[in-house]
């Protein structure tokens, strides 16, 4: 939520009368964070918002790690995953802790209700597919590689658009879609690095690798004035409990204020670049309590003349790190595709797979593009994960890192060049 906006109708003041073309008031609605001391912003309804019914619990959201003893390095491959649900009951969690939540969705079905999360922030990476949300505060229309960002508490309703195969059916193996979701666990939020954001007027400052420019923010269609029995499912105790509102839940006429549901599109991300090769935290895109999401984009490489383009060896020793992979050439990683996940636990050195790096050096950009999420307590999968897991993937690093061929003539920084290293001119930069 980074700066302030408004949509709709509001009165000239707060807490003032506000009425409606009958004659009776507006329901005024203070959509709050922090105990009134916190980002939020002040809805008018039609509608009272307190007139719900039913107060039914459906199911458990707790998601059952595994394995919590094991620290290994997995790839977990998601491309086979099944349709699969609604975009709310289609999400698979694969890897959780006590700060967030990570889950793929296939969805095979609409949404026939509403829905919001009253247990934390939701971070919605759309992969494929396209489509409209329409959210408590207005409309989002939503694409392929965009980040969308709704907050705690704030209604939606995802409606995509049904997707067709090369022949101009409908699609079978991704009827509408399919998207990553990073969700809170610990009631923080998910904003933009403090970092690039001013602390007198919270703007983004000219370092940032975007801005308010780049963000999408809900527009009309907002008001739905309609009567009937209308479900809501949310989200809260680990569990989604089910209500039924007697009006369109989605009644508010006008709001203003700085706590909303908005779009980034990850090709607006400028990376930052350098002489030498840049630690991950460049990429940072937002940030919650206890971790981080960050954005790998194709950009330039290093330019110093002896660089190494690929990512040294490292120890992150209080992070764990897993990377989903959208688009581009992986070679650093043998045997990653589109919709593979990898995850690094906390402390186990890892870095390029071997004869990536001596094959990095004429590059001068990549093209790849991936999600991060850094969580700053450990990671655990859940049996789901495991199902999609590679046993082999720990393995991959060994073998000889720098070949050397009988009487190949050294380099100039002292060591001999592969005869069969790639010589193109781009190179995957993973970390």
């Amino acid at each position: 939520m980074p700066h302030y906006t408004k949509l709709g109708q509001i009165p000239k003041k707060r807490h003032v009368q506000f009425r409606r073309p009958d004659g009776a008031l507006y329901s005024e609605e203070l959509f709050g964070t922090e105990g009134f001391v916190g980002p939020s912003s002040t809805m008018y309804h039609i509608h009272p918002p307190t007139q719900v019914t039913g107060w039914n619990t459906l199911y458990s959201t707790k998601a059952e790690y595994v394995e919590r003893e094991v620290m290994r390095m997995r790839h977990l491959k998601t491309a086979p995953m099944k349709p699969h649900g609604d975009p709310i009951t289609g999400r698979v969690v694969l890897f959780g802790n006590e700060d967030c939540e990570m889950s793929v969705c296939v969805p095979a079905e609409e949404m026939s209700y509403h829905y919001k999360n009253g247990q934390g922030d939701e971070c919605i990476f759309i992969h494929f597919g396209s489509g409209v949300c329409h959210t408590l505060l207005g409309t989002l229309r939503f694409g392929p590689k965009d980040y969308l960002v709704i907050p705690k508490g704030v209604t939606y309703k995802m409606i995509f658009d049904p997707l067709l195969n090369e022949e101009g059916r409908p699609d079978t193996n991704m009827p509408y879609g399919k998207f990553l979701v990073i969700e809170t666990m610990n009631a923080s939020h998910i904003m933009p690095p403090p970092r690039y954001v001013s602390k007198a007027t919270g703007q983004f400052l000219e370092h940032s690798p975007y801005c308010e420019r780049d963000l999408v923010i809900p527009e009309l269609p907002l008001t739905f004035d309609e009567e009937g029995e209308f479900e809501v499912r949310i989200k809260a105790r680990h569990c989604v409990h089910s209500y039924i509102y007697h009006y369109h839940p989605l009644d508010v006429i006008g709001w203003d204020g700085c706590y909303y549901p908005y779009i980034f599109n990850i090709d607006d991300f400028a990376p930052i670049t350098g002489k030498l090769h840049m630690p991950p935290p460049i990429h940072q895109t937002f940030e919650a309590h206890n971790f981080v999401i960050c954005s790998f984009c194709p950009r330039m490489l290093d330019y110093h003349p002896d660089a190494i383009k690929v990512p040294y060896n490292h120890s992150n020793l209080d992070s764990d790190e897993v990377l989903y992979y959208v688009e581009g050439n992986f070679g650093s990683r043998k045997g990653i595709e589109v919709g593979s996940i990898t995850a690094h636990p906390q402390g186990i050195p890892h870095g390029p797979h071997p004869g990536t790096i001596e094959a990095s050096l004429d590059a001068t950009h990549t093209e790849e593009l991936a999600v991060m999420c850094d969580t700053f307590r450990p990671l655990y999968p859940t049996k789901a994960a495991l199902d999609m897991d590679d046993p082999k993937y720990p393995a991959s690093w060994q073998g000889e890192h720098f070949p050397r061929s009988k009487g190949a003539p050294p380099s100039t920084n002292g060591h001999a060049t592969p005869p069969d290293a790639a010589k193109g001119k781009t190179a995957d930069t993973w970390t």
